[in-house]
C-alpha cells in the first residue's frame, strides 16, 4: 500500500513551507519516525518524520514551496527492509563510534584546499555548523543517508579533538558561492526592512555601573548554585530590572494594533540567544512573576533547545519586550532592531573598565552601555528615558528590585 505523506501544519497562520534538504534519496527504505526532511517555515526549521515503514518515493524537490497539507512523498509500506540496511535511528551511537576514531592522526597536506558549501552532502542544520566553526569537509565522513554529514557527525568530530589540517582558510581560488537564503532567513529580512520602514524608531543611550552586580555575584555565587542548580549570570538581573520598569511604563510593554494601543498586564519578555540556525528569540513567559533562579533555569532551558535545533515554533510566539546581548560577542554599543510586533528592544554590550566619577574622584569600574530602542509612535521620550534610568538604577542597587527583608541581598536571590 502506498501511503501518502502529508506536509502537517507547523504552527497557526503559516500555509506553505519549503524544502529545505531531503535527508533521503529516491527510492531508499526508510524506518517509521525517522527524519526524512527537513523545512523551512517563516518561523522556524522542523524535521519531517516518516509515519510508517517502507520505500520512499519523493514528490517534491529541494527549495520546492508546498502547501500545508500537500503530498511531499508516498511510502510503500509492503515493501520488506532490504538486507543489510542499517538502522539511521541511534545517534548516540555514531557519536560515541566517531568519538573514538577522531583522534587518529591523518596525513598533514599543507594548505589543504577546502571543499566549497555547493560540494558539502550535508544537512542544512549541519551546513550552519561547518560554516560557523571553519570546518575542511574533507575531514569528515557522513552518517547520514548516502553519506550525509549530520549534526552528529559534527558534535563528534568537535569533541573529538580537531586536526589543524582541518581548518579551513582562504583558498584564493576567486570562485564564488551563490546559495538561496532559507525561508525563516527571507522571512527575518522582511520583517527587518518593514520595521525600518513602518516605524518612527528611535534609540536612547545609557551607562551602568555592573560593579554592584558583580560584587554580589562573587559573594553569592556559589550558595546560589548550591541552593538552586543554575549559574548566577546578568540576564536574569536584566530581566527583573526589565519586568519592574515595564511595570512603571506601560506604554514601552505594549504595541499598535491599527488605530488601537495595546497594553498587557504581564511581561513576556523574548531572549536573543544565537543558534547554529541564526538569532533566534524565544520568550520567557510571565517573567515578572519569575524568581532569578527561575529566570536563569528558563533561559538555560530556552537556549540548549535552540543551541540543538530544536526549538518550537510555540517557544518564540508572543512576547511584549526583548533583551538582546551584543556584548557577548564584543559589542561596545549599538542600536538594536525592534521585533516586530513589539514597541521596543533593550540592547545589552560589553562591560569594559572605564575610569569614571564617583563622589567626586576618578575611579576605574566596569561599564556597560545599554540602549533602548523604540517605537516613538506610542511611546514618548520622557518615557524610554525613564524606563531605561530605571532599569540603570536598580541595576546600580540590585536589592532595590525586591522590597524588604532583613537582608535584601539574600531576598533578591532567594536565598
Amino acid at each position: 500500500m502506498a501511503l501518502e505523506m502529508k506536509v502537517p501544519s507547523p504552527g497557526e497562520s503559516i500555509t506553505e513551507v519549503e524544502i529545505a534538504q531531503w535527508l533521503v534519496e529516491d527510492g531508499d527504505y526508510v524506518e517509521k519516525d525517522q527524519a526524512i526532511a527537513e523545512v523551512d517555515s517563516d518561523k522556524a526549521t522542523l524535521e519531517l518524520p516518516a509515519e510508517e515503514a517502507g520505500i520512499i518515493t519523493l514528490k517534491a524537490e529541494e527549495g520546492d514551496l508546498v502547501k500545508v497539507g500537500a503530498v511531499v512523498c508516498l511510502i510503500d509500506t509492503d515493501a520488506k527492509k532490504p538486507e543489510g540496511f542499517e538502522s539511521k535511528s541511534a545517534p548516540e551511537e555514531k557519536v560515541e563510534e566517531k568519538t573514538e576514531t577522531a583522534p587518529k592522526k591523518e596525513e598533514i597536506v599543507p594548505n589543504p584546499a577546502p571543499a566549497t558549501k555547493t560540494d558539502v552532502k550535508a544537512t542544512p542544520l549541519a551546513k550552519e555548523m561547518i560554516s560557523a566553526n571553519n570546518i575542511n569537509t574533507s575531514k569528515l565522513k557522513g552518517s547520514g543517508s548516502n553519506g550525509k554529514i549530520t549534526k552528529n557527525d559534527i558534535q563528534a568530530y568537535l569533541t573529538g579533538g580537531i586536526d589543524s589540517s582541518a581548518i579551513a582558510g582562504w583558498g584564493g581560488t576567486r570562485e564564488q558561492d551563490k546559495q538561496k537564503m532559507s525561508m525563516l532567513r527571507r522571512k527575518v529580512a522582511q520583517r527587518l526592512v518593514a520595521v525600518k520602514n513602518e516605524t518612527a524608531m528611535l534609540t536612547t543611550f545609557n551607562e551602568v555601573d555592573m560593579k554592584p552586580i558583580m560584587d554580589l555575584r562573587n559573594k553569592f555565587k556559589d550558595k546560589f548554585k548550591e541552593t538552586h542548580g543554575v549559574s548566577l549570570g546578568f540576564m536574569s538581573f536584566f530581566t527583573k530590572a526589565v519586568t519592574e520598569a515595564l511595570r512603571q511604563f506601560p506604554a514601552v510593554n505594549g504595541m499598535i494594533d491599527g488605530d488601537f494601543m495595546i497594553t498587557h498586564d504581564y511581561a513576556d519578555i523574548g531572549i536573543a540567544v544565537s543558534s547554529p540556525k541564526g538569532l533566534m528569540v524565544p520568550v520567557v513567559r510571565n517573567a515578572e512573576k519569575m524568581s532569578l533562579a527561575e529566570i536563569e533555569a528558563e533561559i538555560k532551558r530556552l537556549a540548549i533547545k535552540a543551541r540543538d535545533g530544536k526549538i518550537d515554533i510555540s517557544d518564540m510566539e508572543g512576547g511584549t519586550f526583548t533583551i538582546t546581548n551584543g556584548g557577548v560577542f564584543g559589542s561596545m554599543m549599538s542600536t538594536p532592531i525592534i521585533n516586530p510586533p513589539q514597541s521596543a528592544i533593550l540592547g545589552m554590550h560589553n562591560i569594559i573598565d572605564r575610569p569614571i566619577a564617583v563622589d567626586g574622584k576618578v575611579e576605574i569600574r566596569p561599564m556597560m552601555y545599554v540602549a533602548l530602542s523604540y517605537d516613538h509612535r506610542i511611546i514618548d521620550g520622557r518615557e524610554s528615558v525613564g524606563f531605561l534610568k530605571a532599569v540603570k538604577e536598580m541595576l546600580e542597587n540590585p536589592s532595590s528590585i525586591v522590597f524588604g527583608g532583613k537582608n535584601p541581598d539574600e531576598v533578591l536571590l532567594n536565598l
